[in-house]
């Protein structure tokens, strides 16, 4: 990608991010007459146009595809002069319900991936975690409460809040994971709430896990126990069948904790990557920032986990280039199938996309969000296709989990398949963050001033000259350190949220 300072003097700020693009993305607000220059050629604005947005760089005749990124992000519906405006006003997606034919697997092609911009060091520091034995460290010591029905969430945090004042000090933190689901579900549903919470059941960030049931719900404990498998640091409790027991529950997971952190390398870390609402920043700075750091950790032999399948819509391609076998290829097509179906079966466009805000932030198509959203995990290899609620698999690489888009939904979905961690880009601002340190990077340096209690990491400073090579290494120190226990924005006050996948009936 051109980085800003590597055009002629100008203007007006812009980008091009492939010699085949036919459009140029603005750095900043630009006005009427202003200039750029690129690739030696004058291009006059024709209109006031925002920052994040697209201009022609040349004449796109109607009918004629955008292209952003090398990729067509859709089709001019009427002749866009060079310099204008490139809009929903001017631009249709090129997505419908038959696209994304990536069934046939040919061996003699080589996946596209493999570590290849890397212009500093591999990651060579270690981070301070909690040894879990089995699994991978945790990068926090917590005790989680994790109800198996709803209706018991509010007796949970009562205990839990006069539990809390005898916290010993090495317990980071005690959450009860409220949700409102676990009674009154069937069949699929049913499955995924149980699916998802083993999941988290497992975390490694958990020192200890205590199952709540009330007694007489859907989804009963053995259940719950079955799918969780062999765990040390599990405790059960049904409510129903009398009280006083749940504090020396707790006291005898804090005492099974261990007291210190320790060093592990950075192989060991598990990472999730998300979109918050875009803007036409996302896929210019923060995306690729998080995707060189992904590169950075797959090839230091660590895990980054990938997930909001309808917005991998229109770039399945990309994904698919980087699959290493035929197995994982084909778990990826079937998934992106469900998902298609998914939408289908509701009677939604498959396209319904981007939201409001993406488009005020410059996004058009379905196809530009998410040639900009799959840039969130670089062009590290794609090694497996996880369901919901399973577990990240040894090995490392780059591990596609089942979610969809919406924030509080995926990202609990990565936690539950074990993501340490999660990077989370926002062009647009969010307090959220989850049951895992949400590390939160701003793809304009604007947002990271207004909400500076939200943001972590202002990867706006891109787009006014700092290198590449220092805003990785600037990240990666943010998140060894947020490994090692430094806290992030939104656990500093306290917010950690879960949501369940649903697509059922409930009772």
């Amino acid at each position: 990608m051109n980085s800003p300072e590597a055009n002629i003097q100008s203007d007006i700020g812009v980008i091009l991010l492939n010699d085949a693009d036919n459009i140029v993305v603005l750095t900043c607000q630009g006005r009427r007459g202003q200039t750029a220059f690129i690739e030696g050629q004058r291009l006059t604005l024709r209109q006031d146009i925002p920052g994040g947005h697209k201009a022609a760089r040349v004449l796109i005749p109607k009918g004629e595809r955008i292209v952003k990124y090398g990729h067509p992000i859709g089709t001019a519906t009427r002749d866009i002069a060079p310099g204008e405006h490139v809009h929903e006003h001017n631009v249709g997606t090129r997505l419908g319900e038959g696209d994304a034919d990536l069934t046939v697997w040919d061996s003699r092609n080589q996946p596209r991936c493999g570590v290849t911009r890397l212009q500093v060091p591999l990651i060579a520091g270690t981070f301070a975690g909690y040894r879990r034995d089995p699994g991978r460290p945790g990068v926090r010591n917590d005790l989680w409460v994790i109800p198996t029905v709803g209706c018991v969430n509010g007796e949970l945090r009562a205990l839990v809040q006069e539990w809390s004042p005898k916290k010993p000090a090495w317990i980071d933190d005690v959450k009860v994971l409220e949700h409102p689901f676990g009674c009154s579900q069937l069949g699929g549903d049913l499955t995924m709430t149980a699916d998802l919470l083993a999941g988290l059941a497992r975390h490694p960030n958990a020192a200890g896990v205590l199952l709540a049931g009330l007694g007489c719900e859907n989804l009963q404990i053995p259940m719950l126990i079955e799918r969780v498998g062999p765990e040390p640091r599990l405790r059960v409790i049904r409510l129903q069948d009398g009280e006083g027991d749940f504090a020396p529950l707790l006291d005898e997971l804090a005492d099974a904790a261990p007291r210190y952190r320790e060093p592990f390398p950075a192989s060991e870390l598990c990472i999730g990557v998300k979109c918050g609402g875009s803007d036409g920043y996302s896929g210019l700075t923060a995306n690729p920032l998080l995707g060189r750091f992904a590169e950075h950790l797959v090839a230091s032999g660590g895990t980054v986990l990938a997930t909001e399948i309808p917005e991998m819509f229109g770039a399945e391609d990309v994904i698919a280039a980087r699959v290493v076998d035929r197995t994982a290829h084909d778990d990826f097509i079937a998934l992106d199938r469900w998902f298609r179906e998914y939408f289908i079966r509701h009677g939604q466009p498959v396209y319904e996309n981007p939201s409001p805000g993406n488009r005020e932030g410059g996004i058009t198509t379905l196809e530009e969000k998410s040639l900009g959203a799959v840039e969130k995990s670089g062009n590290a290899p794609v090694t497996q296709v996880l369901r919901y609620g399973q577990s990240a698999l040894s090995g490392g690489g780059v591990q596609i989990v089942f979610a969809p888009g919406n924030d509080i939904v995926s990202c609990t979905s990565l936690a539950a398949s074990g993501a340490q961690m999660i990077l989370f880009t926002t062009g647009r601002g969010t307090p959220f963050g989850t049951v895992v340190p949400t590390i939160k990077v701003s793809t304009n340096s604007e947002l990271a001033a207004k909400h500076p209690n939200w943001i972590d990491f202002d990867a706006g400073r891109l787009l006014t000259g700092q290198t590449w090579e220092a805003a990785t290494e600037s990240l990666t120190g943010l998140i060894l350190r947020v490994a090692g226990g430094e806290r992030a924005a939104h656990e500093r006050k306290g917010i950690g949220e879960i949501a369940i996948f649903k697509d059922g009936v409930t009772l």
